[in-house]
């Protein structure tokens, strides 16, 4: 999708469609007047029948006008305009974009962001509405030979200036949100594929493909017998009970000096979590395809970091392997070394992300990170803590904590810090290895966290637990593109 400013006033822009609000009890905001007076008051009339009271989620997209040079009003209820936020505009606005795609309309210029938003800026209202017009296009890639979903037919999106001077905000604001959608689009696109179709083999070709688009990105791809010349034995333990090659993805991206240290993403690829033989029970077993969100994430967060061009060093280390019982699998009980030279005994193998990802996490300080960051749908347990809504976060490091948490803010894709402590780790404790692969029921997230900070000594490091937030579950079960907007985020702050 195209994005682009405009400082034209509403009556006079010409566009298939104009956004305007109007507030609680039917006061009409400036732009909705303007368009109004120049339609003979066709808004106000439909105010006055009750038609439109401005409640938040009202919509109503007026046709067939004499006067405007817009083809097609979409008015937005706003509710509050004393109490109007960010949230509620990014309400407004992905209300707007589900009625006019439901038009034939191919382009759209947003009024809204000329409102007084109490938590928002001009940039800021921008990249929401570029993000919330993008995703409103995205299409998952089903399989269905019939009654597959229609394209959308918005192909340009446009956003007010409230003047000239401030429209290279808009335009900043809509660049940013350019690239965090072309993220997120490969996340979900990724994610959203079945696990006989996207195994270890297809995200590798994925992040090859990446290299082909972006000459900014170099990929390199361990096989299994690279891994086992590294002493990956932690990683190729949840590997082998498949058929299924496991892959090491490597990824590299230069924006700045390559003498300055790089920010390393380290993403959980288990492209299909059975729990080994430790089974998980049949019931939405199929959202296990999902588990690869983390790495999908990181190839996500690539593709946004290369279409901005940000002046920043980033790293890629992403193990993708499937998890599956057979007979050559690693059962409970089991001791494995990992590549830091640590021995764990296995008691859940259900628990195998941490397997992947501290051997990723030894892999990584290669590149001598200034900052590793890991990704991981890692912990049911996440999930009952923080919902669906926030992403756990654990650090070693409160400053890098801080600025994970205001990312979330500002990308609106909140995360949420969560302790990591010695009296948590106790329970990791192993009376035949270094320690064991799980602890306790009670606080399974934080467990699962320290598991991964014995790898982390001497590093600035973060998790992101994303078990509940990178994807939904029910009726519209689809991945969400989480966290790519706040990694994004973080790295156009670097």
């Amino acid at each position: 999708m195209e994005f682009f400013a405009t400082s034209t006033a509403p009556e006079r822009q010409r566009t298939d469609c104009a956004i305007v609000g109007v507030y609680d009890r039917g006061v009409l905001s400036e732009s909705a007047a303007q368009l109004d007076q120049r339609t003979g008051g066709r808004i106000a009339r439909l105010v006055k029948k009750g038609d439109l009271r401005g409640k938040t989620g009202d919509v109503l997209v007026l046709s067939d006008l004499t006067g405007a040079s817009c083809e097609r009003i979409a008015v937005i209820g706003l509710g509050s305009k004393s109490g109007f936020t960010r949230k509620q505009y990014r309400r407004a606005l992905t209300t707007a974009l589900t009625a006019i795609g439901k038009t034939g309309a191919g382009d759209a210029v947003s009024y809204l962001s000329l409102e007084t938003v109490s938590d928002a800026d001009s940039y800021a209202l921008a990249r929401t509405a570029g993000e919330i017009a993008g995703l409103s296009a995205y299409r998952i890639p089903d399989h269905k030979t019939s009654n597959r979903r229609p394209k959308s037919t918005l192909k340009r999106f446009g956003v007010a200036a409230a003047s000239r001077a401030d429209r290279g905000n808009v335009e900043r604001g809509l660049e940013h949100a350019r690239g965090i959608v072309a993220g997120m689009s490969v996340m979900r696109d990724l994610a959203n594929q079945p696990a006989n179709v996207c195994t270890p083999t297809y995200l590798a070709n994925a992040a090859k493909a990446l290299a082909r688009d972006h000459r900014s990105i170099r990929v390199r791809i361990l096989n299994e017998a690279d891994c086992r010349k590294l002493k990956m034995g932690s990683f190729l333990s949840v590997t082998a009970g498949t058929e299924e090659p496991a892959r090491l993805i490597v990824l590299e991206y230069y924006g700045s000096e390559r003498s300055k240290a790089p920010v390393v993403l380290v993403g959980k690829g288990v492209t299909f979590d059975t729990g080994g033989i430790s089974l998980k029970p049949p019931p939405a077993m199929d959202e296990m395809k999902f588990d690869m969100s983390g790495a999908a994430s990181v190839l996500g967060t690539f593709k946004a970091v290369a279409e901005l061009e940000l002046p920043v060093n980033v790293v890629g280390v992403v193990p993708a392997c499937e998890n599956m019982p057979g007979g050559r699998a690693t059962k409970p009980g089991d001791i494995v070394k990992s590549m830091s030279g640590q021995t764990i005994e296995v008691l859940n193998t259900d628990a195998e992300g941490r397997l992947i990802l501290c051997d990723a996490i030894t892999y990584a300080r290669r590149f001598k990170p200034d900052t590793l960051i890991d990704i991981a749908t890692l912990t049911g347990a996440c999930v009952i803590a923080l919902g669906n809504h926030l992403s756990g976060l654990f650090s070693n490091n409160e400053a890098l904590s801080a600025e994970l948490v205001e990312a979330g803010k500002r990308a609106e894709d909140r995360a949420w810090q969560l302790p990591v402590g010695e009296e948590y780790a106790e329970g990791l404790k192993s009376n035949f290895a270094d320690f064991a692969n799980v602890a306790g029921r009670e606080g399974g997230a934080i467990t699962a966290a320290c598991f991964l900070a014995k790898f982390t000594d001497g590093l600035k490091w973060a998790h992101l637990d994303v078990a509940g937030t990178a994807y939904q579950s029910g009726a519209q079960k689809s991945s969400t593109g989480r966290p790519v907007p706040l990694l994004v985020d973080y790295l156009i702050n670097k």
